[in-house]
C-alpha cells in the first residue's frame, strides 16, 4: 500500500499573524495522525512575511507534544544554514522527547539572499559546497559510525531517521551513495522527477540504515466535494506561488475564483508546469491521479503538499484524500 504523509509550510494567511499560522499547524498534525499518514513535516525558511516554520526544531517539539504516533520531521533543515553539531543537538533532544518519532530530512539549498547570509553569519555558497561533508558528519555525530573528537548531547545514538531532499541530480546521487531514503520536492520542481529518481535506484549503495531504495514524492493536492471548490481552495496557493515568482511574496490571500484565467500566459505556464505533480478535484479525480503518480514514479510514499486559506479546507481536503487512496496500491 503506498503510505501517505503532510508537508506543512506553517503558512501566514492574510489577516492573521504567526500564531495563528502555529496553532492551525499543530490541528493539522492531529488531523495527519487521525487520518492514518505516517509523518508530518515542517520546512524551513527564513525571513518570509508568510511562513512561520523558520525554528523548525521549535515547531516540531511543539507538533510532537501535540501527537501521540504520527513521526514528525524536517522537509527540510537547509544544512548550509547550521552546523552539523547544532543539528545534532537538536535532532538529539527530540528524539529524546519524542522517541522513535523523529525524521531528520536534509536539503542542501539554502534559498537565500545578502542579508539573509549576515544574519545567519555565514558564508552560504561556500556551506553549500561542504554539504556532502557535513551531512556525513552529521550521521557520524548521531550513530558514531565514525569517530569524532566530540560527542555531541544529546545527539549521540539518537533513533533519527534521516532522510536526503533534493529536486535535483545532485540530492539523488548523494541519497544513493549514502544509503539514505530519499524525498524528491515535485511539489515546486518537477522537471528532473524521472531522471532524478532513476539515477537513485540504479545507483543506491544499501547502508546500515537502509537495505535499498526508498522514494517519496511530495505532490500538491487538494480535495474537495466538487471540482470546482476544490480549484478555488487551490487558487490561494497559486497565488502564492506566482507571488513569489514574481519577487513580490507575502502572506497567503484568500482564494480566488477562475484565478488562473486572469492571468498572463507566462504565469499560466508556470502553474501549468506544476500541474504535473499535482491532484485537483474531487475525491475520486484526486485518488486517480495520485494512482497514476505513483504508477509513473513508483514512489513508496507521497508527501501530500497545499496550503489554503481557511484551515479547515485543508482538514476536509486530507480527510477526503485519505479516505479515496486507503486502498490505493503501493
Amino acid at each position: 500500500m503506498t503510505r501517505f504523509s503532510v508537508l506543512d509550510l506553517v503558512p501566514v494567511r492574510q489577516g492573521e499573524g504567526v500564531a495563528e499560522a502555529l496553532a492551525a499547524a499543530t490541528v493539522l498534525a492531529q488531523k495527519a495522525e487521525e487520518a492514518g499518514c505516517d509523518r508530518f513535516w515542517v520546512a524551513e525558511h527564513h525571513a518570509m512575511e508568510g511562513i512561520a516554520g523558520g525554528a523548525t526544531s521549535v515547531v516540531l517539539a511543539h507538533i510532537g507534544n501535540a501527537t501521540s504516533r504520527i513521526r514528525i520531521g524536517s522537509g527540510g533543515i537547509m544544512l548550509p544554514n547550521h552546523t552539523p553539531f547544532q543539528i545534532a543537538e537538536q535532532f538529539g533532544t527530540l528524539d529524546a522527547l519524542f522517541p522513535g518519532r523523529v525524521d531528520l530530512g536534509l536539503g542542501r539549498a539554502p534559498g537565500a539572499g545578502p542579508e539573509l547570509q549576515r544574519a545567519l553569519r555565514k558564508n552560504l555558497g561556500q556551506a553549500s559546497e561542504h554539504f556532502p561533508q557535513d551531512v556525513i558528519e552529521l550521521r557520524a555525530l548521531l550513530t558514531g559510525d565514525i569517530d569524532l573528537p566530540i560527542r555531541a548531547t544529546p545527539g549521540h545514538g539518537a533513533n533519527v531517521e534521516i532522510w536526503m531532499l533534493g529536486s535535483s541530480l545532485f540530492g539523488a546521487q548523494l541519497a544513493a551513495r549514502l544509503g539514505l531514503p530519499y524525498a524528491f520536492a515535485a511539489h515546486f520542481a518537477p522537471d528532473h522527477l524521472d531522471d532524478a529518481l532513476a539515477l537513485y535506484r540504479r545507483e543506491f549503495t544499501p547502508s546500515h540504515a537502509l537495505d535499498r531504495p526508498h522514494v517519496m514524492v511530495a505532490m500538491n493536492v487538494f480535495a474537495a466535494d466538487s471540482e470546482a471548490e476544490a480549484q478555488l481552495i487551490a487558487s490561494s496557493q497559486q497565488q502564492s506561488f506566482v507571488a513569489l515568482r514574481t519577487g513580490n511574496p507575502g502572506k497567503l490571500p484568500p482564494p480566488v475564483a477562475n484565478y488562473a484565467a486572469s492571468l498572463p500566459p507566462s504565469s499560466r505556464a508556470m502553474l501549468d508546469h506544476l500541474a504535473q505533480a499535482a491532484a485537483v478535484g474531487t475525491p475520486d479525480m484526486v485518488a486517480e491521479r495520485i494512482a497514476a503518480f505513483v504508477a509513473r514514479t513508483g514512489a513508496d510514499e507521497i508527501m501530500l503538499c497545499g496550503a489554503t486559506h481557511d484551515p479547515e479546507a485543508r482538514l476536509r481536503s486530507l480527510d477526503l484524500v485519505m479516505d479515496a487512496c486507503r486502498d490505493l496500491p503501493g
